[in-house]
């Protein structure tokens, strides 16, 4: 048990050299990667999603998802939701930032860029980033930076469950914008794909995991949850090494240094953007301190992880959609970490 607790504690605290690690890996050794995404388990049949492939990084998603669900504590959570103010703040915040910097970008790109396909392939990318629930990981920075732990969970649960009828909004609003097969895939990911991907992947195994720790002592979780946090770690770390695998040769094959730089300023635009206004709106609300904190996470932070899944999945023919994902999954872990720092420092 002591091995376990220090591995997992050597990975979280070094998760993010880890990453890029992985993404080092990926383009170095990707037929490995690309394997673990092709990979097929067999199909889900049922009327009312649809049918979905089953595929190895769709489990692995769901295991972390499901383990996000064994970790909420039902009973802080009662009190999050009798007192709904910064809960629906967070909910709304998390599908309007996103979404309007994504229509703002569109409408600057088309003028001031030169390669229009390079923007449609940005503009996915953000619209996937802007359509994915929050973070699991949040929980951990905002315990780490003193915020409010029942409310990001709250927040998180929360956007996970009405994802499959928010992120059809987000598809539907930034296929309007985009051209061609992007705009076609945005469209066909909104009617079909995305609400059946994110139920079977996501809603599902998170209100599973839900409720077995309601059936669940104390005592037991408290045994198991050091052996599931690593397993969730491990399985964190081979998803971003199997996406990244199947974007980022193909990315370096067509090495083009402006559009590798506009997709840096622009997700680390969103990132950043995401994160101040996290901070400032609450504020404005006069919303406490440690909520507010947990809002910064919620609004900053995205479930990059499903995100990426979905883009493997559904836009297989425009692999460089998955770049802006990679670098805003970099990005929200740095900025995060550091206004971790300072809220620490604050706090002292």
């Amino acid at each position: 048990m002591i091995l376990i607790q220090r591995v997992n504690h050597f990975v979280h605290q070094h998760l993010l050299k880890l990453l890029v690690a992985m993404y080092a890996i990926a383009v170095v050794l990707p037929k490995a990667g690309v394997a673990i995404k092709n990979a097929k388990v067999g199909t889900i049949h049922w009327v009312p999603i649809g049918s979905v492939d089953i595929s190895l990084p769709i489990m692995m998603l769901a295991f972390l998802l499901f383990n996000a669900g064994l970790s909420v504590n039902i009973s802080s959570l009662r009190k999050v939701f009798l007192a709904p103010v910064p809960l629906l703040v967070g909910l709304v915040a998390n599908l309007l930032v996103p979404l309007c910097f994504t229509l703002i970008f569109a409408a600057l790109g088309k003028v001031f860029w030169h390669n229009p396909d390079e923007i449609q392939n940005i503009l996915v990318g953000l619209a996937i980033i802007a359509s994915m629930p929050i973070a699991g990981s949040s929980t951990a920075w905002v315990q780490s930076s003193g915020g409010n732990p029942a409310l990001i969970l709250g927040l998180v649960l929360l956007s996970t469950v009405m994802s499959p009828i928010l992120s059809p909004v987000v598809y539907h609003s930034i296929g309007f914008i985009t051209t061609g097969d992007y705009s076609e895939d945005l469209h066909e990911i909104a009617s079909q794909g995305a609400s059946s991907f994110l139920i079977v992947s996501v809603v599902i195994p998170s209100l599973l995991g839900i409720g077995l720790r309601t059936l669940m002592s104390n005592d037991r979780w408290l045994i198991i949850s050091p052996f599931l946090k690593m397993a969730s770690l491990l399985c964190l770390l081979v998803l971003n090494y199997s996406n990244a695998a199947v974007s980022l040769p193909m990315a370096l094959k067509v090495w083009d240094l402006d559009f590798f730089v506009l997709i840096a300023l622009t997700t680390l635009a969103l990132c950043a953007l995401s994160f101040y206004l996290g901070w400032r709106i609450p504020k404005l609300l006069r919303i406490s301190d440690s909520e507010r904190i947990s809002l910064t996470y919620g609004l900053g932070m995205s479930n990059n992880g499903t995100g990426l899944v979905l883009a493997s999945t559904t836009m297989a023919d425009h692999p460089l959609v998955m770049l802006p994902i990679i670098v805003y999954n970099l990005g929200q872990q740095i900025v995060g970490g550091i206004f971790s720092s300072k809220m620490v420092k604050r706090e002292k």
